[in-house]
């Protein structure tokens, strides 16, 4: 059993980690963008180079001849590396460029939704022009002045802005989405929604979505939800597979749209979508709405479901490629678990740190280290990069058990690296309950 990882950061890590404890025992194939230590010591193979030169990646593809191929980031998708692969004989967990626009165009998701009939979109608007004044009017007029802006496609998550935290007033939000329609042709307005956001990503093979424990990321950079966004610094997961602040019916709609989203593709595009498909959602006031699609594992969410996987990560990879998945052949375990991001002192804006030396402690039983922007030297000295280093994910009976693991073991990392302590926490937990019961209760 061979299999083929083209990958980058601490999910490609944690993915290779998932195929490891496979029984069947894979021998991995790794592409990465960097030369990851974590990836290295459980690769048979690690080629290190740009995984968007898809020329070089289908010569180590056809070399290496693998039972099957894994994408984990967002832009090889979007620029139709499953397509090549495909097309060379190699099936691949990652859907097809035109499935992979339910990440890359906010503007095809929202219509498909609208098409299909499955209704869990805000609010929204795709426009196409800049002239006239019809942002203006919908803004105000439809909006009533609250609005989020979306650029229609990939830009590393620094594509979406919101009124009242990246932009002020109409003018302003007129004048991104402008440019937004001037850089990429298209831009979606929607309506701002006040709740709180949750991910649940299920295992996908057509209308067949198996589903993982729902996650809450942490985008900003700083404790008490502060400072701006960012990759994610960190992610909670409950041991009933919920979360504190969510219902059973939020959980249900949640699944129950991911599945519609699933029969929508299929149908809008005549092919199944393969691979993971990942719903952002937010529970608000009155039940739950759809903020966004990704086509892939999530960066932090990766790294708090799949140590929780207990079956073969390699079976359920091949129940989606041949259309055989079910729900006997996905199993995790019963666990909490709270994922820390180690980080540069200055992430996200100050990269003075890049170059500088990191150590970590030994990870014990109840805990994993999946690792992202780092590198390593012959010698086994570890660098620091720009961006996210490492994710620390704590794991036990309660979410507060969890997080003192991961805030244990982030606490004894040496180098100019910091992490938001709060993850987790009780009181930030409470708060999220807090707020949501308050908004339903209105």
């Amino acid at each position: 059993m061979k299999v083929l990882l083209i990958t980058s950061s601490a999910r490609g890590h944690a993915i290779a980690d998932a195929l490891a404890r496979s029984p069947q025992k894979p021998e991995i194939i790794a592409i990465c963008t960097s030369r990851n230590p974590g990836i290295r010591k459980i690769a048979k193979e690690q080629h290190v180079i740009d995984i968007m030169d898809f020329d070089r990646v289908l010569d180590i593809a056809k070399k290496s001849n693998p039972d099957f191929a894994i994408i984990g980031p967002e832009d090889p998708m979007g620029s139709g590396l499953t397509d090549a692969l495909q097309a060379a004989g190699i099936p691949t967990v990652a859907p097809l460029k035109s499935l992979a626009r339910i990440e890359s165009s906010k503007g095809f998701t929202r219509e498909l939704l609208e098409k299909h009939g499955v209704d869990a979109s805000p609010k929204f608007k795709v426009f196409t022009s800049t002239e006239g004044s019809e942002m203006n009017t919908f803004i105000d007029q439809v909006l009533g002045g609250d609005y989020v802006i979306k650029y229609d496609a990939l830009k590393g998550g620094k594509g979406v802005k919101v009124s009242g935290e990246h932009l002020n007033g109409t003018e302003e939000g007129v004048a991104y989405a402008k440019e937004c329609v001037k850089e990429c042709g298209k831009v979606v307005i929607e309506e701002k929604l006040v709740g709180q956001e949750f991910s649940l990503l299920s295992f996908a093979t057509g209308t067949t979505c198996i589903d993982m424990p729902a996650v809450q990321d942490h985008k900003r950079a700083f404790e008490g939800d502060t400072g701006p966004n960012t990759g994610g610094m960190g992610t909670y997961s409950d041991s009933n597979h919920s979360l504190p602040f969510l219902t059973k019916a939020d959980i249900n709609r949640a699944s129950e749209i991911n599945k519609l989203t699933a029969k929508a593709l299929l149908d809008e595009c005549g092919e199944p979508f393969v691979g993971i498909l990942y719903g952002g959602f937010i529970a608000v006031k009155d039940g739950i709405r759809l903020i966004e699609y990704n086509a892939r594992f999530g960066d932090p969410e990766a790294l708090n479901v799949l140590p929780l996987l207990t079956s073969d990560f390699v079976a359920i990879c091949q129940g989606m490629l041949n259309g055989n998945l079910d729900e006997s052949m996905v199993k995790f375990e019963k666990k909490a678990t709270v994922c820390m991001y180690i980080t540069p002192e200055g992430y996200p804006d100050n990269k003075d740190q890049r170059g500088e030396v990191v150590s970590f402690p030994e990870v014990p039983n109840n805990a994993r280290i999946f690792y992202g922007d780092i590198s390593e030297e012959e010698d086994g000295t570890l660098k620091l990069g720009g961006s996210r280093t490492a994710g620390f994910v704590g794991i036990g009976n309660t979410i507060s058990e969890a997080q003192q693991v991961a805030q244990n073991l982030c606490e004894q990392v040496k180098g100019p690296v910091r992490f938001r302590s709060d993850i987790g926490t009780p009181p930030i937990v409470e708060k999220r309950i807090k707020m949501l019961r308050e908004l339903r209760t209105k």
